[in-house]
């Protein structure tokens, strides 16, 4: 082989260099690319520390909307028609108004039977009482004997109590007059009906049943392990049936607790201007004493797998995904009982696309 030729092949690089370095030049952007996607932040959020809170403690509670009061209006008398209603379930009444007119003719009857029998005791008792005068002004002429004069006296008693008693007889012929109309023992809302229009009512018979002043209260079960802590006063806190929030007062601690679910009841008064009605089961909170809380926005609380998480920021801007125990709620935070401190910066929304140790962009940053 001539020299030129033999050293113009030895200047050549081999093909399978040429082919590795040609390979590289085009695999480094992409790895330069994915490099950098690999180091872009996950998600810009927002950070904000813990804040201390002043709350007071809560009891949780549940139970049923019922009556403060309940007035069982009935009939007074018996064996008399009914002849008009005049009010319906969801009538609001004032105490004395006229709910009901009974049949008035047979008691009217009596009445007038009754007042003649009156007019006719006073009668005898003026004829009575003349011949017991007069036997007091001839007692000592002798004229009339001893038995006569204790027999006008006698009689004069008699017309006396006779009297008495049929004036008795005609105030009970009145009373049970204004017995055929029944009325409001008290102001409220009637909540039930039992009077029908020709019924024929006998004594004690139910007709209406009445929310007295419509004041309604709520029965809260308690644990019974609360009770010492509960006493009279305390503000409490009623999710209302409507959603709107209802605020109260307990007016009584129940004597008693229940044996089988160790529970027991807790009266509390609702405002007089708030009337829901009865019957619904609700759920709220007796607040106790006040204590201070570490505080978090309710959006920061990431919750998996059964257990509630929040996501700090670090100085080198990557998350850390930190178990808390959570406590108690109130205006959109929630208090962390353990796992972080007052100093920590945590991540305060879009917690659930984060994961541990993810870059993230904090908002405001350029």
């Amino acid at each position: 082989m001539p020299l030129t030729t033999r050293s113009a092949s030895l200047r050549k690089p081999p093909r399978i260099f040429v082919a590795a370095l040609v390979t590289a030049a085009l695999l480094l952007p992409l790895r330069n690319a994915m490099a950098d996607q690999s180091a872009a932040p996950a998600l810009t959020v927002s950070l904000v520390r813990p804040a201390e809170r002043d709350w007071p403690e809560t009891v949780p509670a549940s139970g049923w909307l019922k009556p403060w009061q309940e007035a069982i209006i009935a009939s007074e008398t018996s064996g008399l028609r009914v002849t008009e209603i005049l009010a319906d379930v969801g009538s609001v009444v004032k105490k004395g108004q006229t709910l009901v007119l009974m049949s008035q003719d047979s008691v009217q009857a009596d009445l007038r039977k009754q007042e003649a029998a009156v007019v006719t005791a006073k009668a005898n008792l003026t004829k009575a009482k003349a011949n017991a005068d007069r036997a007091r002004q001839l007692r000592s002429s002798g004229a009339l004997s001893d038995e006569k004069i204790v027999e006008y006296f006698a009689d004069e008693q008699t017309a006396t109590a006779s009297l008495a008693s049929e004036e008795a007889a005609l105030d009970s012929q009145k009373i049970k007059l204004d017995q055929t109309t029944v009325t409001a023992v008290d102001d409220g809302l009637i909540t039930s009906r039992s009077a029908e229009l020709g019924a024929v009512v006998s004594s004690g018979t139910e007709l209406f049943r009445l929310v007295r002043q419509q004041r309604v209260e709520w029965q809260a079960e308690v644990s019974a392990r609360y009770l010492s802590r509960i006493s009279e006063g305390l503000s409490v806190d009623i999710d209302g049936p409507d959603g709107r929030p209802i605020q109260g007062k307990v007016r009584l601690v129940g004597p008693s607790i229940d044996t089988n679910t160790s529970r027991a009841i807790v009266y509390v008064a609702l405002p007089q201007d708030v009337q829901p009605r009865t019957g619904l089961y609700v759920t709220g909170t007796i607040e106790l004493r006040t204590t201070p809380a570490l505080t978090v926005p309710e959006t920061a609380i990431v919750f998996r797998d059964g257990i509630n998480y929040v996501f700090t920021a670090g100085e080198d801007k990557r998350v850390r995904r930190v178990r808390v125990e959570t406590g108690r709620r109130n205006d959109g935070e929630v208090e962390i009982v353990s796992g972080i401190d007052k100093s920590a910066r945590v991540v305060t929304s879009g917690g659930a696309f984060l994961s541990d140790n993810d870059l993230v962009k904090t908002a405001g940053e350029g």
